[in-house]
């Protein structure tokens, strides 16, 4: 792990799971410094005991600055667009923001002579697969400009690992939901996050209906089935991440999720019976880019890192319903 002199900078550390990392991080002991532009993040998340620097990676200015600023001796990158719909309509937005923002950041970090990077990647790198579990040899093949700016991403560190520039962790999202019930989060009327869960919470607080987006997939019900990953443990295969490379252990990708497909009517049902009330839903059509079944194999990461994730889905319902909006 870093010296606890030194400071882990989190970028997107105002946002979803960015918050729940250097949160996490703080609790342990850690010295942290938020970059966070506020597009999508909240500075009320930022906890307390964090440093905080408002900056663009896309401004080579403010990726500089916050090195000479602290000194940070490891970095863990959240931020970037993630919306898959939204990427295919607006593919330059996500190129330049997801591929663009990090090689600003990659060339900062290297001036600032600082080496550790955990890169939050995604699921949507691989093909689309109607069974099994995705492993980390699957095949890759993005089905969106969102997956496919990550994936150049990976491909750019595992290029400045092997010119000596860097030692990486790659870490491949499922589905993220959640959230630390311990912790106030005073968001309301402030952006939230635009998963599925919370999506369905959302109606069920405050009104409306879900659009179910498509029900003829290849699939038991015709609907998308997805893994769900609660957002602590995610954080936590960070600091594991950090605590490997002080083995030794460097360059990897890992698959993060729980190994359990779940529908998207098995969660309205979970939800419902969580929450002791109807879901209003209707079935829209697909949603472009989105695929019938994303199911990982977190083999690797319980073996490399020792991780396995603690909370089961009906604890990450459960979170979601007592965190009022």
């Amino acid at each position: 792990m870093p010296k606890k002199s030194d400071y882990i900078l989190v970028t997107g550390g105002a946002g979803y799971i960015g918050a729940h990392m250097a949160g996490m991080l703080v609790d342990s002991g850690h010295k942290v410094v938020v970059f966070d532009n506020l597009s999508t993040g909240v500075k009320p998340w930022v906890p307390k005991g964090a440093a905080f620097v408002k900056g663009e990676l896309l401004n080579n200015a403010h990726c500089h600055k916050v090195f000479r600023a602290y000194p940070v001796s490891a970095v863990i990158h959240f931020a970037g667009r993630i919306v898959v719909p939204e990427s295919i309509a607006e593919p330059v937005l996500y190129y330049r923001n997801n591929v663009g923002g990090t090689l600003n950041l990659l060339a900062a970090m290297k001036e600032a002579g600082v080496r550790r990077f955990v890169f939050s990647s995604t699921a949507a790198v691989y093909a689309p697969a109607d069974k099994g579990f995705l492993k980390e040899t699957s095949e890759t093949r993005p089905q969106s400009p969102y997956g496919a700016s990550k994936f150049m991403v990976e491909k750019i560190l595992a290029d400045q690992a092997m010119a000596g520039h860097i030692e990486f962790m790659a870490l491949r999202y499922f589905n993220v939901a959640g959230w630390d019930t311990r912790r106030a989060w005073p968001v309301k009327g402030r952006p939230v996050p635009t998963h599925l869960i919370s999506n369905i919470m959302r109606v069920l607080h405050t009104g409306g209906e879900l659009v179910v987006c498509g029900n003829d997939y290849n699939t038991p019900d015709g609907t998308g089935i997805r893994d769900f990953i609660h957002v602590l443990d995610l954080c936590r295969a960070h600091l594991l991440s950090l605590k490997a490379m002080d083995r030794g252990i460097k360059n990897h990708i890992f698959n993060l999720g729980n190994e359990h497909g779940f529908s998207v009517m098995d969660i309205v049902k979970s939800i419902q019976k969580v929450a002791s009330r109807s879901v209003a839903y209707r079935i829209g059509p697909r949603r472009p880019g989105d695929v019938a079944t994303i199911v990982a194999s977190s083999a690797r990461a319980r073996k490399i890192l020792g991780w396995k994730p603690r909370y089961d889905l009906k604890t990450i319902l459960k979170s979601e319903w007592e965190r009022k909006f």
